[in-house]
């Protein structure tokens, strides 16, 4: 029964790299690869299961409330911050680690950042399941990052923000590369993927792509006082 589930998750894997990943511009050939090589189904919640290979964003259930990115909004996003196997990255929000476990195999090290402790030890049992020994969960603000093991060549902000990234680009190295969803609205699920790329101590934004995700108030701008 077992090997019948995972011949099923397979395919389904593969579905979803065919009908969501690849027509979404995601032609990075190694992205494309971990998608289809992990499992989704151990970082959504039980209740979730059967449409861990879908397009839906899926609530996950912890102590404050997350979203996990669609699949294909995920996968532009790692396409966009061009990996590479000598990286260190820091995934930003990472939950239960989905992110993070597809970024493992195409990088040096990852760190998988939540400021929710029950998330952090899901994505701790989730690594250990899949024997990813350079993938750890660390706890902690969002917005503060993980200075103790930066720099970072990539950060990956999986979720939506007002992006007052200031501490983060701080923490990327010199050619260092920033991705995530950025919108002036607060609260907001639908903004601009933006890339900011590290160099000589300034970063600078790219516009990316239109894309949607949970929204992420760590990164709130402040209030802009009217008279």
């Amino acid at each position: 029964m077992q090997n019948d589930s995972f011949a099923s998750s397979a395919v389904l894997r593969e579905t979803m790299v065919e009908r969501q990943i690849r027509t979404f511009d995601v032609t990075d050939l190694g992205v494309q690869a971990r998608m289809r090589d992990i499992p989704r189904e151990p970082f959504v919640d039980p209740a979730f299961a059967s449409l861990a290979y879908s397009d839906a964003r899926l609530v996950l259930s912890g102590k404050t409330r997350r979203e996990m990115t669609a699949p294909l909004i995920l996968a532009r996003l790692l396409k966009e911050a061009r990996l590479s196997e000598n990286d260190r990255v820091l995934v930003v929000a990472g939950a239960t680690g989905y992110a993070a476990a597809l970024v493992a195999g195409l990088v040096k090290s990852v760190v998988s950042l939540d400021d929710d402790e029950t998330f952090a030890a899901r994505a701790t049992a989730n690594f250990e399941r899949l024997g990813l020994t350079n993938a750890k969960s660390a706890v902690g603000p969002l917005e503060a990052g993980a200075r103790g093991d930066s720099p970072f060549d990539v950060i990956l902000v999986d979720g939506v923000s007002q992006g007052a990234f200031g501490a983060l680009l701080n923490q990327l190295s010199d050619g260092g590369r920033l991705v995530g969803i950025v919108s002036d609205a607060p609260g907001a699920r639908t903004g601009k993927a933006i890339m900011y790329r590290r160099a000589a101590g300034q970063a600078s934004p790219r516009p990316l792509f239109d894309a949607s995700a949970g929204a992420l108030g760590a990164f709130a701008k402040p209030a802009e006082f009217v008279f």
